[in-house]
């Protein structure tokens, strides 16, 4: 890795008073309006720099958001949590380019088609650092757990 850097987490947190710039439980519209162009531009910027490079296929690159959206919007003309559905968006460390894993219903309130758990995403993580997802570890109690209970998302890789 460049730098000797082997994992960072970018966070976008307390912003303008607001708790999440994302956490858009009232005028959403106006708000996405404002964060969605500059995020794309950052997150498109950031695949072209690590490919021109050619760090792009030994870095895994992860976007996802604690929480879906409510397939509807509420009472406030924002969407609020909702765990039952929801999108990440993974790039290089292998991944193929265009691919889509899962679809949901017609309105985004449930997985129809091959869903997948935090746990899954995790796994998928654990197995691109080198880690294999069922490996237990011992916690400060020397009670063992698996890393996840989930599965990698091989087909993502062609795996």
């Amino acid at each position: 890795m460049e730098g000797g850097v082997d994992f960072v987490a970018a966070y976008d947190g307390q912003t303008n008073g607001q708790e999440s710039n994302w956490d858009s439980h009232e005028k959403l519209f106006p708000r996405h309006g404002q964060l969605i162009p500059p995020s794309d531009v950052a997150f498109s910027a950031l695949i072209e720099d690590l490919e021109t490079r050619g760090l792009l296929e030994s870095t895994l690159v992860v976007a996802l958001a604690e929480f879906g959206r409510s397939p509807k919007v509420n009472g406030s003309a924002g969407r609020d949590h909702w765990p039952d559905c929801y999108t990440a968006v993974l790039a290089g460390g292998g991944v193929a380019g265009g691919a889509v894993y899962g679809a949901s219903d017609r309105i985004a309130a449930y997985p129809a088609l091959d869903p997948v758990s935090p746990a899954d995403i995790a796994a998928t993580i654990y197995w691109r650092f080198g880690f294999e997802p069922a490996t237990e570890v011992i916690d400060q109690t020397g009670r063992p757990f698996r890393l996840t209970e989930g599965d990698p998302l091989r087909k993502l890789f062609g795996a």
